[in-house]
């Protein structure tokens, strides 16, 4: 598909702040828009993941369908807006949808020491696995969503012969994990920052047993983190094997790898992202299954349409008509 084909992204003035396009999301939708069927899969490791599915997936009409997968951002869950919005407008359009929560996100505390991070790809790829023997001849198809749109880049990159899906979408992913990670330290970008390490570190309190016999870390250590940035290098990079925080996001920023990726994917980014800095923006050539539209407003996985009496969620009609090729 030709990128021509995606209609442009274009907002009112209303809603060209990069500010109202994130947060406006949230106050338009502070209650998902149904309830989500509920599966947990137990992982080789005695750990879980659980699904959130748009429908009953055992039903004799749902087996049949095309798939939609969805990987959010960091912290998010199926009550992200973007998330079971999207959900909701492909079960709209006729698929099975189904949002996997990254370990200690659906709301019950996970049982490893472990949870997650930008790079790791091996619960995704059981996730997968899981659906592909459930439903093998269904038409599969992920989007991912910032820190979920990394991971998925990751994952497509190194599962690039078998990646179990047949198209992909990418929606404001931070491709140079450190150059975003400082550009959370700045300006009003800040206040995501201490919104996004709050829900991280609650999460990590609730563990510190396990951190403190794993890193030997105490809960004052924890409760004193100030960034991101630190808590990447007092937690995750030392419980995943990184010698620290730059050597982590080093290793899995999506950036090096964008050009490993063989499935028809769709790159989705917003030039005045305040979670992204301009290390983000794709300046070098991509192979041709690769379509990649930078817009100059979106913010971070908005895509506000329309002006603030009648906003229109842009990606809950872009992306299903991406994908209608695999329904055709």
């Amino acid at each position: 598909m030709d990128t021509s084909e995606i209609q442009s992204f274009t907002t009112g003035r209303s809603l060209k702040n990069a500010h109202v396009q994130t947060v406006l999301p949230r106050i338009l939708r502070p209650k998902p828009l149904f309830r989500p069927h509920w599966q947990r899969l137990d992982t080789p490791d005695g750990d879980f993941v659980d699904l959130a599915w748009s429908e009953d997936a055992a039903r004799k009409d749902a087996i049949k369908k095309p798939v939609l997968i969805v990987f959010h951002g960091l912290e998010g869950s199926f009550k992200s807006p973007y998330a079971n919005g999207l959900l909701h407008a492909f079960s709209q359009q006729g698929w099975l949808a189904v949002l996997m929560h990254f370990r200690g996100c659906s709301g019950t505390v996970n049982r490893s020491v472990k949870a997650y991070h930008s790079g790791e790809t091996e619960d995704a790829r059981f996730f997968l696995s899981h659906i592909h023997e459930r439903f093998p001849g269904n038409p599969k198809a992920a989007v991912g969503f910032s820190l979920g749109g990394n991971m998925l880049s990751r994952y497509l990159a190194k599962y690039v012969d078998d990646p179990l899906l047949h198209m992909a979408a990418i929606v404001s992913a931070p491709f140079e994990l450190a150059s975003c990670s400082r550009r959370m330290e700045e300006g009003l970008s800040l206040l995501y920052n201490r919104y996004l390490l709050a829900s991280l570190k609650r999460t990590a309190l609730a563990k510190v047993p396990l951190l403190r016999q794993q890193l030997d870390l105490s809960e004052k250590t924890i409760a004193d983190i100030k960034t991101l940035w630190e808590f990447d290098d007092l937690i995750t990079a030392p419980l995943y094997g990184f010698t620290s925080a730059a050597d982590y996001y080093s290793r899995c920023s999506g950036l090096p790898v964008l050009s490993d990726i063989k499935l028809e994917t769709l790159i989705i980014q917003a030039a005045d992202d305040p979670f992204m800095s301009d290390a983000v923006i794709l300046r070098h050539a991509l192979p041709a299954n690769i379509k990649y539209r930078l817009f100059e407003n979106g913010g971070h996985v908005g895509f506000l349409s329309g002006s603030v009496t009648r906003p229109r969620f842009w990606l809950e009609k872009t992306l299903p008509y991406y994908f209608k090729p695999l329904v055709s």
